[in-house]
């Protein structure tokens, strides 16, 4: 069950909370490296699910983490698509449409540096807002788990935590370096063996 939200809203709540960015999931790993955190969603660092016992590992790892997260709050639950123009057709089709269908556009981010117009790109925000309960979106992150979605997030409504799941793990953004340590800590078995925690 989605509670309206306005783009209007949601927009001006991310300048005014997260003025250092735009709501791109796969920049927040750079844009807030002192508070950023990434586990891997299957042992010994496996990218793919191979099984409905893998399945089952990767959706319990997800929601154990978004459940610490947002417990008993409501989120935005944020997809994109993207078009070569701002209003124009979709460039790559994704189960967006069918997996987020209260979804509202909330922002577009262009890329127009190209002198060529036919690689400008435009990336499309999508969000909902719910109250969040553990499963309430497993359909949308099996797909981001065989990376039929990309740059998805979910966060709470103050946009004080963010958690970007993607295909092999999820990229987590606490509030202070001390909550990102409390759950690094008690996750530490889902964490990369890289030094730099990829």
């Amino acid at each position: 069950m989605s509670i309206e939200v306005t783009a209007e809203l949601l927009a001006g709540l991310w300048q005014e909370r997260r003025p250092s960015g735009p709501p791109i999931a796969h920049t927040f790993r750079g844009t807030y490296a002192d508070r950023w955190v990434r586990f891997h969603s299957l042992p010994s660092s496996k990218r793919y699910p191979e099984s409905d016992d893998e399945y089952a590992i990767v959706l319990d790892r997800y929601n154990t983490i978004l459940d610490e997260l947002f417990a008993d709050t409501d989120v935005f639950v944020v997809t994109m698509d993207w078009s070569r123009t701002p209003t124009g057709p979709v460039g790559y089709p994704t189960p967006r449409e069918t997996l987020h269908p209260d979804g509202i556009r909330w922002w577009t981010e262009s890329e127009q540096d190209d002198p060529d117009p036919e690689f400008h790109t435009h990336t499309r925000l999508y969000a909902d807002r719910r109250p969040w309960e553990r499963g309430c979106i497993d359909e949308l992150l099996r797909a981001v788990a065989d990376e039929n979605l990309v740059e998805v997030f979910i966060t709470d409504t103050e946009l004080r935590r963010i958690h970007h799941p993607y295909d092999g793990g999820a990229d987590v953004i606490l509030a202070t370096p001390e909550d990102r340590d409390r759950l690094r800590d008690r996750h530490a078995d889902w964490l990369s063996s890289h030094p730099a925690g990829l």
